[in-house]
């Protein structure tokens, strides 16, 4: 192998045009492997004299065999490290660093779990974020990043910060894991934002995809589904059809405490689903749901005023204290105007007599806000049909799909197709 100051020199002068970086690329190649991670321990005054963004392929080599020996890390104590490698991902060129994607992925993989060893996850959001954005080639692609950078806005409890990449429509993905995963986390993600619907959507995704294995993110993923199916609608829907039979089988029976908690929410006692609550708070709280689960408990008032709207006209706050265990009509009040505010009845309330008139939904539809949000939600869904009829036209016309599930078996369909989605997610 050349020296290291050689490759150096190799990679300040050939990190110009397309053909020097396709013959920088081969060089690196050729050294990569045990003779650049024989010097791996004193690459990092090398990399002082690249710089990240001009000489990235290099600068990328250099830092990932660095970074792949753990006691080069423990050696650094992962503060000056830390920095190197964020700055190289905010830095470097994307042209660059896609020539060499596992990597570069290899890289952001070292970060993740320095920020999280050294318990400061919040250092990793922008340098992965920005990484997401390097190596993706559209923003429908799903990468194996997506999944460690919400992690890290979890942990660090900045869940605004997962909306950057939770907004995208992603249409591209490469590992099923990925999905699983990002389904999960953006999931918890919208959890934390109190916005439950968009959470059911992504639980939705990760408890339907494919799957011709049970995996352990599919079975959390149920437990949060069902929680806050409770907590938003009130029940838990069955599956749809075109949920594996895998997840029709078998997801119950690994949540088989979350399913009697529906059914126990579903007799519309608040007693009894709270003594249910406290006989398995240990198991709750082991999943790490407990606060969900006291929030479906809390939504149990709220689900018992909706189903009153349903028979009465008008109600004392005494009535309605007494009829959802309420102590205090007090109580019943500001729970009703809670539920005013955030649009869940319509009622007024007679503060002189304590009565509480419910009410239609005043909302007629033809408002210009209600037109324009018709108007963007169709043409959103315009788009993403035009979308899903291109990749359904590639796919029909891909000879490898054909010869796979095509004319040799009369075009049935086998779990195998699928890839293994694994057991284990952490």
């Amino acid at each position: 192998m050349e020296s290291v100051e050689t490759l150096v020199a190799h990679i300040q002068g050939l990190s110009g045009s397309a053909d020097e970086l396709a013959h920088l690329h081969t060089l690196l190649r050729q050294a990569d492997g045990e003779p650049l991670r024989a010097h791996s321990a004193g690459l990092l005054p090398f990399l002082a004299q690249l710089h990240p963004q001009a000489h990235s392929l290099g600068f990328l080599y250099l830092l990932e065999a660095f970074a792949s020996s753990a006691s080069n890390l423990r050696a650094q104590g992962g503060g000056d490290f830390l920095v190197t490698m964020a700055d190289f991902l905010t830095s470097c060129s994307a042209e660059q660093v896609r020539m060499a994607p596992d990597k570069f992925l290899n890289v952001c993989k070292v970060l993740k779990n320095e920020v999280m060893q050294l318990n400061v996850p919040i250092r990793g959001i922008v340098p992965l974020r920005a990484a997401i954005r390097k190596i993706q080639t559209s923003s429908e692609e799903l990468t194996p990043i997506h999944a460690d950078y919400l992690l890290l806005c979890l942990l660090a409890k900045q869940y605004k910060a997962g909306l950057s990449i939770l907004e995208d429509d992603i249409l591209e993905v490469h590992q099923p894991k990925d999905l699983f995963l990002y389904c999960y986390y953006g999931g918890m993600i919208y959890i934390g934002l109190k916005k439950f619907t968009i959470a059911l959507e992504f639980l939705h995704n990760a408890v339907t995809s494919p799957m011709s294995s049970l995996n352990a993110i599919a079975v959390e993923a149920y437990k949060k589904y069902i929680l806050v199916s409770l907590i938003q609608n009130g029940q838990v829907p069955s599956f749809p059809k075109y949920a594996s039979t895998t997840a029709q089988r078998n997801l119950k029976n690994h949540a088989q405490v979350y399913v009697d908690l529906s059914t126990c929410y579903g007799k519309g006692s608040y007693s009894e689903l709270e003594e249910y609550i406290q006989l398995n708070a240990e198991t709750f709280q082991s999943d790490n749901n407990l606060g969900l689960v006291k929030q479906v408990l809390s939504s149990m008032y709220k689900r018992n005023i909706q189903r009153l709207t349903q028979t009465y006209l008008t109600l004392s706050l005494e009535d309605i204290a007494s009829s959802v265990q309420l102590n205090t009509p007090k109580e019943a009040e500001m729970h009703v105007l809670r539920m005013i505010e955030d649009g869940e009845i319509h009622a007024t309330i007679n503060q002189k007599d304590g009565m509480v008139s419910f009410q239609e939904d005043p909302e007629q539809y033809k408002s210009c806000e209600m037109v324009e949000r018709i108007d963007s939600s169709i043409q959103r869904l315009m788009a993403l049909s035009k979308k899903l009829s291109s990749i359904d036209e590639n796919i029909s016309c891909d000879p490898a799909y054909l010869m796979k599930t095509g004319r040799e078996r009369g075009g049935r369909f086998e779990y195998d197709d699928f890839d293994s989605v694994p057991h284990k997610y952490f």
